[in-house]
């Protein structure tokens, strides 16, 4: 059997963990290869070691049965392996070119020759469908732009090994279509895939092979057509995992949060993002905003959060106007907020997890006297916090965040916000880049608080999540709540509708 790439009996070792124990991997050329495993199970250390990013304590790799060393990730693109992360790896502040050409420039005489780059560019982004402005500014574009930016750095450097780090965690139901559109038909112009995720539909839908890892073990690798979804996460999480959420009827209590007439405009044009819009929960509900991603829901919530001050309307918490509270107030008066992007706003990564799990409370007398910090106390209650929440890390509380994987880091999160007992918890896109088993466990973690009688308003972007979740749904489109739906009585087709503006209902 001939392969392209082959991981041999790879071991790589981190303080308190082994992220890769005997892993033995094998690509073969022109397939779509998933890589499935638990948040932390090794996926991402796997792939970054075959990228040149990590060396292996042990093992080889072989390309094309010569054995290959990777030392960085130069190496690897001399080798035409090329790497999307899940964190894209781009600079703000150039333009979609720049940032396609950085580090492979074409110059002459000192001089960047960018009409050459400027028209390869152009004729591989219409030849794989991956239309992009190239003179657009990275911060100036959707996550589902920036990613194709990182696909067309991969096919400028002529790799033919591609790996996908997660690529679906920040998309969209219709991006994530168009993305395996593109996946495979860039197999069909003979490149090979490694595809890292955990969601078992995209598994089905595009891979030919999938190879499991859990804690660091390699599980097996199985032909994708002949393995049903339930045997992949089985495989996975070693039980079986409930994705059917059961969630009893309950009658929700008073009105503790209300929104009247919000706008906010944005800043740059002047336009409403968040346009007259009104919506409230109540005690012992999960209320969801529904919508595609880029229709004003994340100046929303920036708003509700006191992350940016609303140019019009009122914000309510249990009666008292918070409208121009700060951040800090809101959390104080009952406020807990899982935001969208972990890493930018809900976490110092270089912080320990420690002292991420007091971020909104080392204030209080439990963990300071006279402004010095009880550091036994903040140890203590991390410990509790972890072992009641299950986060998983190398050194326990003494772990420095960013060594963590994305769903640790997510639980992390959920634990610092849910401790604090708020009345209203904002989770937006709580979920997102999760595996089955962190997902079932947030879910339960969602429904246990909605039935201890918070009010819970849920962001998400997951129709699945959406349905199956919320007691009830507002959907938002072009910043306006365009209807309010009972999950009970609607269809996923109808909630698409409405989320694509296609259809309007009427809103309470």
């Amino acid at each position: 059997m001939d392969y392209i790439i082959e991981m041999c009996n790879i071991t790589k070792k981190f303080p308190g963990v082994i992220a890769n124990d005997d892993v033995t991997l094998r690509l073969k050329k022109g397939e779509i290869h998933a890589l499935l495993g638990e948040n932390g199970a090794g996926k991402s250390t796997l792939m970054s070691i075959l990228f040149g990013m990590y060396q292996p304590d042990q093992g080889v790799i072989k390309k094309n049965g010569e054995v290959v060393k990777i030392n960085d990730p130069n190496d690897a693109n001399r080798l035409g392996i090329g790497m999307v992360h899940q964190h894209f790896k781009l600079v703000q502040n150039f333009t979609v070119l720049e940032n396609i050409i950085l580090g492979v420039e074409t110059t002459k005489h000192g001089m960047l020759k960018m009409d050459e780059a400027r028209a390869r560019v152009l004729e591989l982004s219409e030849r794989y469908g991956l239309r992009v402005d190239p003179d657009a500014l990275i911060e100036d574009i959707t996550v589902s732009m920036q990613q194709r930016v990182e696909i067309l750095k991969m096919l400028y450097r002529s790799n033919e090994i591609l790996i996908f780090d997660e690529p679906t965690a920040v998309l969209t139901p219709q991006e994530i279509e168009e993305l395996m559109k593109i996946m495979k038909g860039l197999v069909s112009e003979g490149k090979s895939i490694l595809f890292i995720t955990h969601k078992l539909n995209e598994i089905k839908a595009v891979a030919d092979r999938c190879t499991v890892l859990r804690k660091g073990k390699c599980i097996g690798t199985v032909d994708v057509a002949s393995v049903s979804k339930e045997e992949l996460s089985e495989m996975m999480v070693g039980r079986k995992v409930d994705l059917i959420v059961e969630k009893e009827n309950k009658e929700p209590g008073k009105v503790i949060f209300e929104v009247e007439n919000l706008t906010v405009k944005d800043r740059a044009t002047g336009k409403n993002v968040v346009n007259n819009v009104s919506l409230n929960v109540r005690a012992g509900e999960i209320v969801c905003i529904a919508g595609v991603d880029g229709n004003g829901q994340s100046e929303l919530v920036y708003a509700l959060t006191g992350l940016i001050t609303p140019d019009d309307g009122k914000i309510r918490l249990n009666g008292n106007d918070i409208t121009k509270a700060s951040i800090r107030q809101r959390n104080i008066g009952g406020i807990g907020h899982i935001p969208e992007d972990r890493q930018r706003y809900g976490l110092v990564l270089d912080y320990n997890l420690a002292y991420n799990l007091v971020l909104q409370s080392y204030f209080t007398p439990r963990f300071q006297k006279h402004g010095f910090l009880k550091y036994s106390e903040i140890y203590k209650y991390a410990d509790e916090l972890i072992d009641k929440f299950d986060i998983r890390s190398g050194q326990g509380a003494r772990t420095i965040t960013r060594s963590m994987s994305g769903g640790n880091q997510q639980k992390a999160i959920i634990a610092r916000e849910i401790d604090r007992d708020p009345d209203l918890l904002i989770a937006v896109q709580p979920t997102r880049g999760l595996d089955v088993g962190a997902i079932e466990y947030i879910y339960k973690k969602l429904i246990a608080e909605r039935n201890k009688g918070r009010g819970i308003l849920l962001v998400s972007l997951e129709l699945d999540e959406v349905m199956n979740v919320s007691d009830r749904i507002l959907v938002i489109y072009e910043g306006e709540i365009v209807a309010e739906l009972d999950p009970k009585t609607t269809t996923v087709q109808e909630l698409g509708l409405y989320m694509a503006g296609s259809k309007r209902g009427i809103v309470a």
